[in-house]
């Protein structure tokens, strides 16, 4: 394809994205799920040229940003506490789909090779990081599950490619050593720790000596390719790399960036990061006409690898139910044999929070990309693309449309999940408005101790007052809060109003507009927030 053409192609890919996005909006569909539906229809438009997926490019473009950005916003006090419920899924539910569809596979196809099969079973087995988060950022969770699954995505990846990695070299060879194999999953995966750890240093010392902020940001942006392709180079797991690299610039951003850059920064990251998600999986609906042609036609695929595929697609859907409460069931015994009080709420089995985890395993760009990377001489080359392609397409479709009612139907909801070793809301307000307070009373006396900034002195004292009166509370009044701020936006309603009044009737310049706009938007913003 002409470089013109992918760059109209790219344009007309963007225009669609935003139609999809107010269809799915409108009609309240998960918006993965029409931007791929809507990819699928764009690739048989008449005259539109046809797609091909560069399975390396892709990759590299669009996972780097994305996990990093995953990372870079992730709790890690979550993360460590959840630790061993993450790598549940992210390697044992991995390993053990992979292992059953290829079983499956072998039963239904006894001619393809045991390790073409489990390929293809590594090539299906990792719900996608891309595709999880734009499901899950829709729906409403309690804060543990929703830790899992997106631990669980930011991980998986890397123990299905190198699973894959093993197969593919199995299938082409006809070697396989279990105990090197899982030896070489160890280095790859703490050789990724440790290049993610050095590139995030070196990444947080760099920043501390930016000043600009589209500097700032920019090195920000680079990151995450920076330690993707390092991690490449050196030959360990890529993917655990930038998710280390996004975890240690995220946890020193609070001391590295300052407001302005973090404002900004994040405002960028989102926009990129929503382009990115949406070009993904239209691009996943292009790629179909080029799939189907590869392999003769949509009408022959579906006759000749039909029986194979839905064998495949059942097998990776029940497999996750039958690895999450199985783990639930050992739980479960080990909660009674222990005795059911005092245990937290990670050991407490719950059937409902298994469920939604199970039903959580949507598909995407890695499943595609690994498959056709797949070289032309590869043992059930085309089963394997085609069966990863459906996969996504029905795990996108029917379980990203239907987690949302799922949640609702067994009444889980994201509520309140505070740790008794953390505070309140209100207790920490307290604490920052006396902590302010005490920083200023020295500032606001000359030397003769007379006051001369009485009105910061007024706010500051009736501040730390107010949050004082509320700290033994569990939140905020909602209603004195709503009636408070909903004073201060109409006062910025009307400052705004007056400002673009001047403007219109010539009495200030273009500069001070913007000027005053900019600190208009600020007090908008924090007000909003604030509000809740």
């Amino acid at each position: 394809m002409h470089a013109a053409t992918a760059f109209n192609l790219v344009l007309v890919s963007l225009i669609a994205i935003i139609a999809l996005e107010v269809l799915a909006r409108r009609l309240r569909l998960p918006p993965a799920a029409a931007l791929l539906v809507g990819g699928v229809a764009m690739a048989f438009v008449p005259g539109l040229p046809q797609f091909e997926l560069d399975p390396e490019l892709v990759l590299i473009v669009f996972l780097p940003p994305l996990l990093m950005y995953g990372a870079y916003f992730f709790v890690w006090d979550d993360f460590k506490r959840n630790l061993s419920g993450i790598l549940l899924l992210a390697i044992g539910a991995v390993a053990f789909t992979t292992l059953v569809v290829g079983i499956a596979v072998h039963l239904v196809v006894p001619q393809l090779p045991w390790a073409a099969c489990f390929a293809l079973g590594a090539v299906v087995s990792p719900p996608d990081a891309v595709a999880a988060k734009a499901v899950l950022e829709r729906v409403a969770l309690p804060r543990r599950l929703m830790v899992l699954l997106e631990g669980e995505s930011l991980l998986n990846d890397a123990a299905g490619l190198v699973l894959f990695r093993f197969a593919l070299v199995a299938a082409m060879s006809g070697v396989f050593s279990a105990p090197r194999a899982v030896a070489s999953f160890a280095g790859l995966a703490i050789g990724g720790v440790v290049v993610g750890v050095v590139a995030g240093f070196i990444a947080v010392k760099l920043l501390r000596t930016l000043k600009d902020d589209y500097l700032v940001i920019t090195t920000s942006m680079l990151t995450s390719w920076v330690s993707y392709i390092a991690g490449e180079e050196l030959g360990v797991s890529s993917v655990i790399a930038t998710v280390t690299c996004g975890m240690v610039v995220g946890w020193h951003q609070h001391e590295v960036f300052t407001a302005a850059q973090r404002m900004r920064g994040t405002a960028f990251w989102q926009v990129v990061v929503f382009v990115l998600e949406a070009l993904v999986f239209v691009l996943i609906g292009l790629s179909l006409r080029g799939i189907a042609v590869r392999l003769g036609g949509v009408g022959d695929a579906f006759s000749l690898l039909g029986p194979a595929t839905a064998a495949v697609i059942a097998v990776v859907i029940l497999s996750r139910f039958v690895w999450v409460f199985g783990v639930e069931a050992l739980k479960w015994i080990a909660w009674s044999v222990g005795g059911r009080k005092g245990a937290n709420a990670a050991a407490v089995p719950d059937w409902r929070a298994a469920t939604v985890v199970s039903w959580a395993g949507m598909r995407g760009v890695v499943t595609l990309a690994v498959a056709l990377s797949l070289p032309e001489t590869m043992p059930g080359r085309d089963l394997i693309i085609f069966a990863g392609f459906a996969v996504i397409l029905v795990t996108v479709l029917l379980q990203g449309a239907t987690i949302g009612p799922l949640i609702a139907l067994l009444s889980l909801t994201r509520g309140h999940e505070r740790s008794s070793r953390h505070l309140s809301e209100p207790q920490a307000w307290a604490r920052m408005e006396t902590a302010q307070l005490a920083a200023i009373q020295p500032l606001v006396h000359d030397a003769d101790g007379h006051v001369i900034h009485p009105r910061l002195l007024e706010q500051y004292t009736y501040r730390a007052e107010l949050t004082r009166r509320f700290e033994g509370m569990e939140e905020f009044p909602t209603d004195a809060r709503h009636a408070h701020y909903d004073v201060v936006l109409a006062a910025i309603a009307a400052g705004r109003t007056e400002l673009l009044r001047m403007h219109r009737a010539g009495e200030i310049h273009d500069e001070l507009l913007h000027s005053l706009e900019h600190d208009l938007d600020l007090q908008e913003i924090i007000a909003l927030h604030a509000r809740g």
